[in-house]
């Protein structure tokens, strides 16, 4: 009974081991190779960039009003594209989504496994060297040469001036081998490192960072709380401990009345509500802190102060109206009665300081621009100021350093791929020398340096038997 347990235990554990190695020999000879070959690699370049491009073209992280207002189903967008399409497939966030990054880790396995079946192997193969030691040997490369005049002893030196490194063993000086340019082996594997390097860095930018959105007035406080879009694992860069007031917005505008620039004056403020950084952003210039990049993107106006007659300044919010596409108007509504009976529409589009005060019965009444005052309803109505608010984008993309490490390895890469691996072989035997080589690319630059050199080696056999003729 004890036998028979123990061969059962043999025979499971031979079975076991027998699919072990037959699931491996079939990902070694028939998925490792597809998995390795260029036309895959190729396809799946071709279609990360169609999906990026997708991304670029269709607005990110915008809300559902968004979608349904610009990407309606009747008519849908080339006839399919519509937001129930783009909010299905995810391409409001196309970079988060599970298949894109599936794309992104399919592609880096594709080029890692490549580099470790291909790239590797043939690097060591570039770096280990075989001496010919039979004239027939040198029949079988590109280019080949039979003197019957020369040395190894002169060619190696001529080698060595063009900076080749020469090989030669101690007990046969009548054999050579020299190569030059063996870092052109090493740029596709720094390469695809490179760009491995690239999709980890957009993967963990994808993972754990953030984008958010604010609309500030000047003069306030606030925290990063309006989040668009955010990774799985974004929560510890979203900021908690400090906060970020906006000292002033203000808009610099040309002599036509068009904006030439807009700025804000930004304070990061600790839980103690002490300063620790400061700038004034605008376009193209940000505020980076702790990670966390706020971008000069939008503005607007945030409130009108006023007074009425006597009474303290009442900071009065106002409203984007709506203009059906006709530019930006901002809009509210200021009592003139206590009981709020009566009151007067007022209504700006910059902040250039310029108001205009409609009635109660809707007709415009006057224009005024800020410090001035009109009598309306009974009451003096006193414009202090128009007050603007800043619209940052706050974003948080942990994954930036290493994208671009990657890219200047990509850049280190293709700079050592352009540099020809060259390899020449030498034999001296029965009174000839035999000289051929071969390189990977620039054969015309290779074949002419060859004729250089051979012209070398005759030039200086016959100045040796010059030197030998004189008496």
């Amino acid at each position: 009974m004890t036998l028979d347990n123990t061969n059962n235990t043999v025979t499971e554990q031979s079975t076991e081991q027998s699919n072990g190695w037959s699931i491996a020999r079939i990902l070694r000879q028939d998925f490792l190779p597809v998995l390795t070959d260029l036309r895959l690699a190729i396809a799946l370049l071709l279609i990360i960039a169609l999906f990026s491009i997708t991304g670029t073209v269709i607005e990110q992280g915008q809300s559902l009003d968004f979608y349904q207002a610009n990407y309606p189903e009747h008519p849908a967008l080339f006839g399919f594209l519509s937001w129930k399409v783009i909010l299905t497939l995810g391409l409001d966030h196309v970079y988060r989504t599970w298949w894109f990054l599936a794309l992104l880790i399919f592609f880096g396995t594709s080029l890692t496994a490549c580099t470790f079946t291909r790239q590797l192997p043939a690097l060591k193969a570039a770096r280990r060297w075989k001496f010919y030691d039979q004239p027939r040997q040198f029949t079988k490369l590109a280019l080949s040469a039979e003197l019957d005049n020369g040395s190894v002893d002169s060619l190696k030196q001529i080698l060595k001036n063009r900076s080749y490194k020469v090989f030669q063993e101690t007990d046969k000086t009548n054999i050579l081998y020299a190569r030059k340019g063996i870092i052109g082996r090493i740029g596709p594997i720094i390469v695809h490192i490179g760009i491995v390097v690239i999709l980890l860095g957009s993967i963990w930018g994808a993972m754990t960072g953030f984008m958010a959105q604010e609309m500030v007035a000047s003069g306030n406080t606030f925290q990063v709380k309006n989040i668009i879009d955010a990774g799985p694992w974004a929560a510890t860069r979203i900021p908690k401990d400090w906060s970020v007031r906006v000292n002033r917005f203000w808009i610099d505008y040309t002599p036509s009345g068009s904006i030439d620039q807009f700025y804000s004056d930004l304070s990061v403020l600790n839980n103690q509500n002490q300063e620790v950084d400061h700038k004034k952003i605008f376009v193209n210039q940000p505020l980076r802190y702790r990670g966390v990049t706020f971008y000069q993107t939008d503005w607007g106006i945030a409130a009108v102060r006023v007074r009425v007659n006597q009474s303290p300044v009442f900071q009065i919010p106002m409203a984007l109206l709506n203009t059906n596409g006709n530019g930006r108007i901002w809009g509210t509504w200021i009592p003139t009665k206590p009981d709020l009976s009566e009151g007067v529409s007022l209504l700006a589009k910059d902040l250039q300081g310029t108001v205009l005060i409609y009635d109660a019965a809707g007709q415009l009444f006057n224009t005024l621009r800020t410090g001035m005052s009109t009598q309306i309803n009974g009451v003096k109505l006193t414009v202090l100021d128009v007050v603007g608010s800043t619209g940052l984008q706050i974003k948080a993309d942990p994954g930036i350093p290493i994208v671009y490490t990657g890219f200047a390895l990509l850049m280190l890469g293709v700079v050592m791929s352009y540099f020809s691996h060259s390899q020449i072989w030498a034999l001296q035997i029965d009174g000839r020398l035999y000289v051929g080589g071969k390189t990977n690319r620039a054969q015309v630059a290779f074949e002419q340096e060859m004729l250089g050199i051979l012209d070398s080696l005759s030039q200086e056999q016959t100045n040796e038997e010059k030197v030998i003729a004189t008496p």
